[in-house]
């Protein structure tokens, strides 16, 4: 049977998800980065035999049903309850920082879609954007390894910004609604940031909660875009043009709408928010498998710097437009 032949390497690759999600719970790690090194670690398990389809499987279609249930987090309530100035500040810091990462790769010499990658994945949600994002470009030589490094990047980055961003926010004594906004605007994983926010009050914590939400919102227009170049450099490799609004766009979108009109129940909200963790870091744990350690220490300093240096640039800008702009 067909299906059957994906069922070895599906298996794999949700056992290496159960591993990862037992280890970050039991030592308050991110999870992305336990699966990837876990799954990087049976490698050997891709390049022939009876597990590679059901890798390869996972690695793509698993990824993109998680990315199209992120929708089921995301309502217009919740936007609507934050008020305009964040929604406004986390438009512009998205936009920015991306812009700005896509320029400076090109300088620094890198393909210009590892900027699109990379700024992507810090300005707004982390390994999850990356994944998203990794889907919908473009193929080439080195798109798995860029995105491999991206997620082992932006989750270690994620985890450093969850000790001391909360710092910065008592060094420069923001109010509550300030303190959510930077750090939810600011933070790669939502996990990092529910963890800083509640740290310093259930108020915080709600907030950064809700603005790191609608950072995920942001997926949607950053992905279209991805779809687009896809779609002008003619295809990922096949020689046909993909559609202009993949199909886990169109999900993600319609599944957020849906949550706005109340069609999404608090239990079905919950189960597709936990469904989407399985998918994205059984697809992870599968991608680690696809690539083998020793190609990732070739990558050198300057894709570190990059990363480094997107995330200080988005920091400083929100918490200057915050200071700028007073309480929200």
């Amino acid at each position: 049977m067909l299906a059957g032949r994906y069922v070895p390497g599906l298996l794999v690759s949700v056992v290496v998800a159960i591993a990862a999600r037992s280890l970050a719970s039991h030592y308050q790690a991110p999870v992305m980065l336990f699966a990837l090194l876990l799954g990087m670690a049976m490698n050997f398990l891709s390049s022939e035999g009876a597990c590679k389809p059901g890798i390869e499987f996972a690695a793509r279609s698993v990824l993109r049903l998680g990315v199209a249930l992120l929708g089921t987090r995301i309502t217009l309530e919740q936007i609507a309850a934050l008020g305009w100035h964040p929604v406004q500040l986390i438009v512009i810091s998205v936009v920015v920082t991306i812009g700005l990462s896509m320029l400076v790769a090109r300088a620094m010499g890198f393909n210009v879609l590892f900027g699109l990658l990379s700024g992507g994945a810090t300005a707004i949600c982390g390994a999850s954007a990356a994944l998203a994002l990794a889907a919908a470009l473009p193929s080439h030589g080195e798109k798995e390894r860029a995105t491999l490094f991206t997620v082992i990047g932006v989750s270690a980055l994620s985890t450093v910004a969850m000790i001391v961003y909360p710092m910065i926010v008592r060094a420069f004594g923001l109010d509550a609604m300030q303190s959510g906004v930077f750090l939810g605007g600011t933070i790669h994983d939502v996990a990092q940031v529910v963890g800083a926010g509640y740290s310093i009050s259930p108020e915080v914590g709600d907030t950064a909660t809700v603005v790191k939400l609608i950072r995920v919102a942001m997926l949607l227009p950053v992905i279209l875009a991805a779809a687009m170049i896809t779609r002008a450099r003619g295809g990922h490799g096949s020689g046909q043009r993909p559609p202009l609004l993949p199909w886990f766009a169109v999900a993600f979108f319609g599944l957020a709408v849906l949550g706005s009109l109340g069609g999404i129940t608090p239990p079905l909200q919950k189960f597709g928010t936990e469904l989407s963790t399985w998918c994205l870091v059984t697809a992870i744990g599968a991608l680690g498998m696809k690539i083998q350690l020793k190609e990732l220490t070739t990558v050198g300093i300057k894709p570190v710097l990059l990363m480094l240096g997107e995330t200080v640039f988005l920091a400083a800008f929100v918490l200057c437009l915050l200071l700028l702009q007073g309480s929200p």
